[in-house]
Formats: structure tokens, C-alpha cells, sequence
């Protein structure tokens, strides 16, 4: 039932609710791409500075799906006490914050830290079970008003309904689903996020070293427009393959989207172990794979960065290894244009 505050929305508003309706559609069983759609257009039809999807898990409220300023906390935990988010989820309602400084509901430090001021969280319902939230937030006080509130009851069902239809029945397939990439089978961004954050925590803890590598699949572009999507697709699962194969069992392999990738290794002891595993990854990527008869070539660019030493927060080791991976992706293009001697 809608919490209707004031007249229905626009006509304006709710062609676009239908418009976004019909995105989701699109994207069938993937429910990590719906719940990364859901947060983009919650942006998109509110007055929000951020967008994101909370699942609960094991007593935490955990960021599956971010936009907005808070795009890079993807993965992040916090508890699900004493919060506004952990409140939806046990009492099932809408909930509207309009001053996260005098509102004794929501986690201010959490708040702070993450620049939200105001807020609006509306419950995400699995089989009648309320099992995570979709909220907005802003900078500015009293950002939101009833308006909200219904594009983001209307969000809410859509996104339910795509999690009943993705998974049927069983709790553990939403959550599989809600956190690896559908096409490879691998992490998604938001639990590459989320371990890398813990394995941070443990290593500060135990003072422990953590690597990170990116990767990029080289050559994806061409293939799709030589040899089309089918073909491309093909490529990125053959890519992950490879990758599983070469990492270790204690690692996380992740698709972050599109032909991006990372590994995240922790508890190594020292550089040489995630550059030999990036090399291991560069030389078996150089073979070609099958494709309808046709041999097609399979390319990867590597970077790597090490906790402490190269950053000790996810976002700066993050970034230090993507710079490391397109420092060798030009040194790579430059080798190849090079006149032979």
C-alpha cells in the first residue's frame, strides 16, 4: 500500500516510473544489473545527491548498489542497530529523514563520514520478508517530500517483483545473485567492495599486506564489431575462466563491469607474489580462444598495488592499481607501433 502524503505523482513522474519499469525488464534474472538500474534512476527522478540498495546480512546492513556521491562506498557494512536503514528493515515502513544532526533514529557518525544530511528509505520485500531498503539521500537538510517518497515506493515494487522473479523461492540464490556478475559467474563490484573492505580491517589489524590487481580485457571492442556481441561474450567468459585458473583459492576474482576485472589477494607477503600471479594472468590471457571455428585473440593489461604501501583505504588502492594497469596498457600500445628494427 502507498504512503500517499499528498496528490498522486504527475503524469510526467509516473511515464518515467514506466520508462524505468520497463529498463529493469530488460534486464531479466540479473538482479545485481536491476538493483545498479534502480539506484541510477532514483538519482534521476528525486532531488537526491545519492542512491543506494542496503541488503541485510548476518546483522548488518551491507551497500550492494550505489550512485551518486555515494558511488565509492559500494560494499560498505554497518550495523544493522541503531540505524535508519536497520529500523526500515525491522518495522517494514517508509521512513523520512529531514536532519540527520537532531534525528536520534540514524547512525550519525555514519552519516557524517558518508555526507548525508536527509534521507528517504523505503523497505525491499522478498516473499513478504522485508530484506534490505532502497534509499536516497542529500547533503542538504529537508531535501525530500512526499513526492519522493512515491517514486521510491514505486522503485521499491519494481525491484521487488525483479527479485521474486529472479531467484522464485530460495533467500540464498537472491543474495548469490544479488552479488555476482551474471554472465561469468564471478564477484560483482559490490562484493569485491565489501571483502576488500573486511580484508583491509583484518590486515590493519594483524598488520598483514593486501594486494590488489586490475585488470582490462585489450581487444573486447574489435571483437564485437568484427565477430558481434555473441562473440564479445564469449570472450569476457573465457577471460574469467582464465582468470579463476590462475588465481588462488583464497582469492576473489571480480567482474567490476564491462571488460573490467580485479583480483584481490590478501594476505600476501610480499610484491613479487601479486606480479607473478599478474604476469601469470598477462602470458595465459595471450593464447587465443574458439570461437565457431575462428581463432580470436585474448588480451589482458595488468596493475598491481599493495596495502600499506600503496594506499590503505579500498578507493586509493583501487585507483593506484588501475593507474599501474593503464601505465602498462600505454607502454603496450607504444611497443606495438614501434617500426620493427
Amino acid at each position: 500500500m502507498h504512503s500517499f502524503e499528498s496528490s498522486p505523482p504527475s503524469t510526467e513522474r509516473l511515464l518515467a516510473v514506466i520508462k524505468v519499469q520497463a529498463e529493469i525488464a530488460r534486464q531479466g534474472p540479473d538482479l545485481a544489473a536491476v538493483m545498479a538500474l534502480a539506484t541510477d534512476r532514483a538519482l534521476d527522478l528525486t532531488a537526491a545527491t545519492g542512491a543506494v540498495i542496503e541488503l541485510a546480512e548476518m546483522g548488518d546492513m551491507v551497500y550492494r548498489a550505489t550512485a551518486g556521491v555515494i558511488l565509492p562506498f559500494i560494499g560498505l557494512r554497518l550495523s544493522l542497530r541503531g540505524s535508519l536503514s536497520g529500523l526500515c528493515v525491522s518495522s517494514g515502513a517508509v521512513l523520512r529523514c529531514d536532519d540527520s544532526e537532531t534525528d536520534e533514529r540514524v547512525d550519525r557518525e555514519a552519516c557524517r563520514r558518508i555526507g548525508v544530511r536527509s534521507m528517504v528509505v523505503v523497505p525491499l520485500r522478498h516473499q513478504d520478508a522485508v530484506i534490505g531498503v532502497l534509499k536516497v539521500t542529500s547533503e542538504r537538510s529537508r531535501a525530500f517530500g512526499p513526492g519522493e517518497t512515491q517514486i521510491l515506493e514505486l522503485l521499491s515494487e519494481m525491484i521487488g517483483a525483479s527479485m521474486y522473479h529472479a531467484t522464485r523461492f530460495e533467500a540464498d540464490e537472491l543474495f548469490h545473485r544479488a552479488t555476482h556478475d551474471a554472465m561469468t559467474g564471478l564477484a560483482n563490484r559490490a562484493l569485491f567492495f565489501d571483502r576488500l573492505r573486511h580484508c583491509l580491517a583484518r590486515a590493519a589489524r594483524h598488520r598483514e599486506q593486501v594486494a590488489v590487481i586490475q585488470l582490462d580485457m585489450d581487444g573486447l571492442k574489435p571483437i564485437n564489431d568484427r565477430w558481434g556481441h555473441r562473440a564479445g561474450d564469449q570472450a569476457i567468459v573465457e577471460f574469467a575462466r582464465r582468470l579463476r585458473q590462475s588465481a588462488r583459492g583464497t582469492d576473489t576474482v571480480a567482474r567490476l563491469g564491462g571488460d573490467e576485472f580485479a583480483i584481490l589477494m590478501p594476505q600476501v607477503s610480499n610484491r613479487d607474489e601479486p606480479e607473478s600471479l599478474a604476469l601469470r594472468v598477462h602470458n595465459e590471457c595471450r593464447a587465443p580462444f574458439d570461437f565457431d571455428g575462428q581463432s580470436l585473440p585474448l588480451r589482458a593489461s595488468t596493475g598491481v598495488a599493495l596495502y600499506p604501501a600503496d594506499g590503505e583505504d579500498p578507493i586509493q588502492l583501487v585507483e593506484r592499481a588501475d593507474h599501474a594497469m593503464y601505465a602498462q596498457k600505454r607502454r603496450q600500445q607504444q611497443a606495438q607501433r614501434a617500426p620493427a628494427r
